[in-house]
């Protein structure tokens, strides 16, 4: 695998336990995402490194940076559809170009806009933005916050193939590091080492409510 790796252990000592984080791995070229599908579609975007086949380009498509908020919702690869794993090492520049373009899956009042200019936005705009709770290896609920990217028409296109750098598939590291979780053994835990992304963008960074 090209990700780098650091025991779970550490990397609580260093995250931030409260607000809204983008908690990835990344470098000044790329940032990885995750997501789980079936076989049909895990293994053609591994041997042909682009999403296609039985992908479905006219349905959304949610990434996430973050690889423990992945694994509750697929339960570690466990759930069915869902058992194959792939890191996606997606260019940086399109990452953020998907979240310039976000607007919020829900309102709330301090979004700034009326509920009709929120409502305009999201009939106007293909990107999703949503923070929910983070959660730790056993699938606790904690107090950060983490996020999710819905990509749909020109978005999930250029997604599913220009805007990737490389797809791994990683199921076996998952199933193999879900054995610690499951002996309740977190001290051997390894995960990819992730730590808060921040944007240059100032505007972009409070648009998202980056603490």
């Amino acid at each position: 695998m090209k990700i780098e790796l650091k025991k779970y252990s550490e990397q609580l000592q260093e995250w931030p336990q409260t607000g809204h984080h983008i908690m990835a791995q990344y470098d000044d070229k790329e940032i990885i995402v995750y997501q789980s599908y079936r076989k049909e579609i895990g293994e053609f975007a591994v041997k042909n490194q682009f999403f296609g086949g039985a992908f479905s380009l006219d349905r959304m498509t949610w990434i996430k940076p973050n690889f423990l908020w992945m694994m509750y919702r697929n339960g570690w690869g466990t759930k069915e559809g869902q058992e194959v794993v792939l890191a996606i090492h997606l260019k940086r520049d399109a990452f953020e170009k998907y979240l310039h373009n976000a607007v919020y899956s829900s309102y709330s009042a301090d979004l700034g806009i009326s509920n009709e200019e929120w409502q305009a936005e999201v009939k106007s705009s293909s990107v999703r933005l949503q923070w929910d709770p983070d959660h730790d290896p056993y699938g606790g609920k904690l107090e950060r916050r983490a996020i999710q990217i819905g990509l749909r028409d020109e978005f999930t296109g250029s997604y599913s193939k220009e805007d990737i750098l490389l797809i791994e598939d990683i199921s076996d590291f998952v199933a193999e590091q879900y054995e610690f979780v499951q002996k309740k053994e977190l001290q051997n835990l390894n995960i990819p080492a992730e730590r808060p992304f921040l944007f240059k963008n100032q505007e972009l960074n409070k648009k998202l409510k980056i603490t």
